[in-house]
């Protein structure tokens, strides 16, 4: 018994599945780039946090004086203070916009307590969270 074309029906199936197991690799490889960018964004915001932190421990005294040198809220471009304090937090929120995409920052700092918070948040839209604003906070001592 002759099965003449059999072999071609083998090779077409064959390649089907090759086909769909090809479409999702590349499928996954897609997802893996949207989280591993989404990743990278976190890492930065980490490192700018504590790139703020440090700043305000180097000038902990201004930092804790109770004048608000510090102390800036999201939205709010440039800092109004003088001196250190105010170079910080400016060349702090520039940084934040250049490395963040819609990246911006708020600081509350409380001197009774000697506490201060740090928040960061930028626009995650390639993430794969839902939600395309992200926000990382820090809350730590001066």
């Amino acid at each position: 018994m002759r099965q003449k074309g059999f072999t071609l029906i083998e090779v077409l199936i064959a390649m089907l599945v090759l086909a769909i197991g090809l479409l999702g690799l590349a499928g996954l490889m897609a997802t893996s780039m949207r989280n591993n960018h989404s990743a990278y964004h976190r890492t930065q915001a980490v490192w700018l946090a504590n790139d703020m932190i440090d700043r305000m421990r180097a000038n902990r005294a201004v930092a804790l004086s109770g004048t608000n040198n510090y102390v800036i809220a999201i939205g709010l471009a440039t800092s109004a203070s003088a001196g250190m304090a105010g170079t910080d937090v400016n060349s702090w929120k520039t940084l934040l916009g250049r490395t963040l995409p819609a990246g911006d920052g708020s600081i509350a700092v409380t001197p009774a307590s000697r506490a201060a918070t740090v928040i960061i948040q930028w626009n995650d839209a390639r993430g794969s969270q839902g939600s395309t604003t992200q926000q990382f906070r820090v809350d730590t001592q001066l």
